[in-house]
């Protein structure tokens, strides 16, 4: 099965399939050292090259929604056509109707709230729109700007996998969170509550 190609918006981004135009923002993005330091690209102990970009750009982020794993975006400042990211559906199991989502957020981008934004509009997506019935997100335990994020986006958190990744500097602990689609009703009794 697969995701249908679909270009989300929120307030401030357009997240969008990517495009060859994207590949030198890509690369100075996943060079940065915080980005290095969470997320092991292109793989534990490899650097990663403007051809990881590429190949990323034009055959991976493409391949992954062919081979019904996920789906991936480029976030972009509506505004300024900006690259500020990378966000993605990963380890999609059909049957359970459960994924996970995925994201890093270039040096230059960090800080203005852009991955709870995406990170909601994803979830609510493939939710709502698709009928999955569990988002999951996992972080590095040691990784408190992602643990935010899962917590302004209104994920859940459930427990930590012990040893579960591979990172560059060696394996760590991830923190386990979800959203299931009564996280997104809240209780008839809570909706009518007046906004203070």
């Amino acid at each position: 099965m697969l995701l249908p190609v679909v270009i989300l918006e929120t307030d401030r981004l357009t997240l969008r399939a990517f495009t060859e135009a994207d590949i030198d923002p890509l690369h100075q993005a996943a060079t940065d050292p915080l980005t290095q330091r969470w997320i092991p690209l292109p793989r534990p102990g490899v650097a990663y090259t403007r051809a990881d970009a590429e190949e990323w750009c034009t055959t991976g982020a493409p391949s992954a929604r062919v081979s019904g794993d996920g789906q991936q975006w480029a976030a972009i400042e509506s505004d300024t056509g900006l690259f500020v990211g990378s966000f993605g559906l990963n380890r999609t199991l059909w049957t359970s109707r459960i994924t996970e989502i995925g994201y890093w957020v270039a040096p230059w981008a960090r800080g203005n709230g852009y991955a709870p934004e995406a990170v909601v509009a994803i979830t609510r997506w493939v939710i709502v729109e698709q009928r999955f019935e569990r988002v999951e997100l996992k972080a590095a335990t040691a990784n408190t700007g992602s643990r935010r994020v899962a917590a302004k986006a209104g994920f859940t958190y459930e427990g930590i996998e012990r040893n579960a990744m591979r990172l560059h500097a060696g394996r760590s602990d991830l923190a386990v969170y979800s959203v299931i689609p009564a996280d997104l009703d809240p209780p008839r009794h809570q909706r009518d509550l007046p906004i203070p």
